[in-house]
């Protein structure tokens, strides 16, 4: 059980530092809300270390140490670390899947780029579709049809945050669009790094993204009805709020280097609405078709590792090497 006040904390620092999904987990059940606040806590106390400190191969191995930690059973003594140990426990979370957003995370230390859209769904399965097979772990679904639905639109969720923040990770000097589209659109990389603005060729990267991340959406739409029906509202929140991003930056014309898109207070009201509607008929509806296709290539071993029950062990080897590189990095050693 999560202690009251780590709960407390948790619900805080989702509250203000992701909007988007506190508004989608507020039609969540307490029983699966409370463990996906503390597990998005968790997410976003990590990323925020790696992305906004200056050391960020040393907040990547520090992260390590603190999941090595959690899994022991003796978290570092912090309200995220302390409230993930115990979701940990109590639904025997797989380890592969967070040490999957490790690996992302690790990604985004060494400034890894992705010359294809594969390379682009390989960083997503990592930083969003490993949260989307966590979310299913709280709600106790183990089914591989639906762990990769939901695979599906944490994908969709994370093209869509890719195409909203085009001009901010420009300015940070990070790209994540499909380096072979921007050739293809006549975009030079590196100027457009070292002076981020709004052009052709990158509205319409922009747009071919979004148009990938609406299909993962329609397809992660069926898996909707394979969770416990307590749960469809805030899934289908969570995926109407999301989309509705990408509405925002299509309507600016797929510019967002300019601008950051933005939702309101009101359009996230009628997008929870919308959601409730859409899981009140869904025991209606027959089940798509769809809802048994096969999982993307870049999610396949997350849907694998959250299919077994129990915590095993789960480091990969890719995730090694990169921890290698870092460990090297930090001692100043390449």
């Amino acid at each position: 059980m999560i202690a009251p006040d780590d709960m407390a904390a948790c619900r805080a620092a989702i509250r203000t530092g992701s909007l988007s999904f506190h508004a989608a987990s507020r039609v969540l059940p307490a029983r699966v809300r409370d463990p996906a606040l503390a597990l998005y806590a968790f997410c976003r106390v990590a990323d925020d270390e790696v992305d906004e400190g200056a050391d960020k191969a040393g907040a990547v191995l520090r992260l390590r140490d603190r999941l090595e930690l959690v899994y022991q059973g003796r978290p570092r003594d912090g309200y995220a670390d302390r409230a993930f140990a115990a979701v940990v426990e109590d639904f025997e979370m797989p380890r592969a899947l967070p040490e999957a957003l490790l690996e992302g995370l690790a990604w985004d230390a060494i400034g890894r780029r992705y010359d294809t859209l594969s390379g682009v769904l390989d960083y997503s399965a990592r930083v969003a579709g490993a949260v989307g097979a966590m979310m299913c772990v709280l709600m106790r679904v183990r089914d591989a049809d639906a762990l990769a639905r939901a695979c599906d639109l944490g994908l969709a969720m994370q093209l869509t945050n890719i195409s909203r923040d085009v001009g901010e990770d420009a300015r940070a000097g990070r790209v994540f669009l499909p380096l072979d589209w921007l050739r293809a659109e006549g975009v030079a990389v590196e100027r457009f790094l070292a002076t981020p603005a709004a052009c052709d060729g990158v509205r319409r990267v922009t747009a071919r993204l979004l148009g990938e991340a609406e299909r993962l959406y329609l397809r992660a739409e069926a898996g909707v009805a394979a969770l416990p029906l307590a749960c469809r509202p805030g899934i289908f929140a969570a995926r109407h709020i999301y989309a509705g991003i990408g509405g925002q930056v299509a309507r600016a014309g797929f510019d967002s280097v300019s601008l950051r898109a933005r939702t309101g207070k009101g359009q996230k009201l009628g997008w929870l609405m919308l959601a409730g509607l859409r899981a009140a008929a869904s025991p209606l509806l027959p089940r798509p078709a769809v809802l048994h296709a096969r999982p993307a290539a870049e999610v396949a071993f997350l849907v694998e590792a959250a299919a077994r029950q129990g915590a095993a062990r789960g480091r990969s080897e890719a995730l090694f090497e990169v921890l290698a590189q870092l460990e090297a990095r930090s001692r100043g050693l390449a």
